[in-house]
């Protein structure tokens, strides 16, 4: 049994690695599967897929039969749930299906409407921030807050990352602005039109009562939620157990990953999480095939 990681992010949203190191990476930890799943983008699938399909031919050109890990397409999209931001992953999406990928532009362009609107209250508190010249220090990157604050940094505004967020850029800091979101009821009917697997990412992270948890996975089920990550970087036995008895109440299939960023998350590795991460490859299976019959039913 080889373990994998469905929840990673790269230089396509607000991670650290170039999807091909992604994917080289996930070689070298030995995992048998990655999933990329950026945030609202889709941009780094064809890169990563690149790799693995080049690392296969070269492993055969050797005579080798090396673990290349498979590359799941996949997404992250941020939602709005009671005031409380709500991330829904899609794994197996249709990445190559025009349609789609005009969908994920538009929140792309609100992304980038709000990273505009930051940097002008930046500049309006007295710290001078131009969207421009942070693309251009980040070429191939889709912008967000981590890029943002070590902007701040780098022009000596903030002593720190951590400083940025917490009196600038952070939550209900000055020059925080929201960004426009769609629900998760309305992510998870999204994602089913394009035959991905809707799961409910990190649910222990919205800092949710039981019963509170439970509405949400009973709003979300009526539309055809599938999925929940039961493993995740920040959990413990006893979550993983209580999460996994919860999916089974709700016929739901299990999910994780580690949520790696690179170094935009220290001392999250990919695979490993934290260091007792471990997500098995048996839970692969059942959503790939989740995924095909979406696909049957479609053809």
């Amino acid at each position: 049994m080889n373990p994998i990681d469905l929840h990673t992010h790269t230089t396509k949203s607000d991670g650290t690695f170039s999807p091909e190191d992604l994917v080289r990476y996930a070689r070298v930890k030995g995992l048998s599967a990655v999933a990329l799943t950026d945030h609202d983008t889709a941009d780094g699938i064809a890169e990563a897929v690149a790799a693995a399909e080049q690392m296969r031919r070269e492993a055969a050109l050797c005579g080798r039969e090396d673990l290349i890990p498979e590359v799941i397409p996949g997404v992250e999209l941020s939602t709005e749930y009671n005031g409380s931001d709500i991330h829904i992953v899609g794994l197996f999406i249709d990445w190559k299906g025009p349609h789609f990928n005009d969908q994920l532009k538009k929140f792309a362009d609100a992304r980038i409407y709000r990273n505009r609107r930051m940097c002008d209250l930046l500049t309006q508190a007295g710290y001078p921030a131009s969207y421009d010249e942070i693309t251009a220090m980040n070429p191939d990157t889709v912008i967000a807050r981590p890029h943002i604050a070590r902007y701040l940094l780098e022009k000596g505004y903030v002593s720190s990352v951590k400083e940025a967020f917490n009196r600038l850029i952070g939550d209900d800091c000055p020059c925080f602005v929201p960004r426009e979101k769609i629900s998760p009821r309305d992510a998870v009917r999204f994602l089913l039109r394009f035959d991905a697997v809707p799961i409910l990412a990190h649910p222990l992270q919205y800092k949710m009562s039981q019963p509170e948890l439970e509405s949400l996975l009973q709003s979300l089920c009526e539309e055809g939620l599938e999925g929940i990550e039961v493993y995740y970087c920040t959990h413990k036995e006893a979550d993983t157990a209580e999460l996994t008895r919860l999916a089974y109440r709700y016929g739901l299939l299990l999910s994780g990953g580690s949520d790696f960023h690179g170094k935009n998350k220290e001392n999250l590795d990919l695979g490993t999480g934290y260091g007792h991460l471990y997500v098995p490859d048996t839970i692969l299976p059942p959503i790939r095939e989740r995924a095909m019959k979406h696909r049957e039913c479609h053809s």
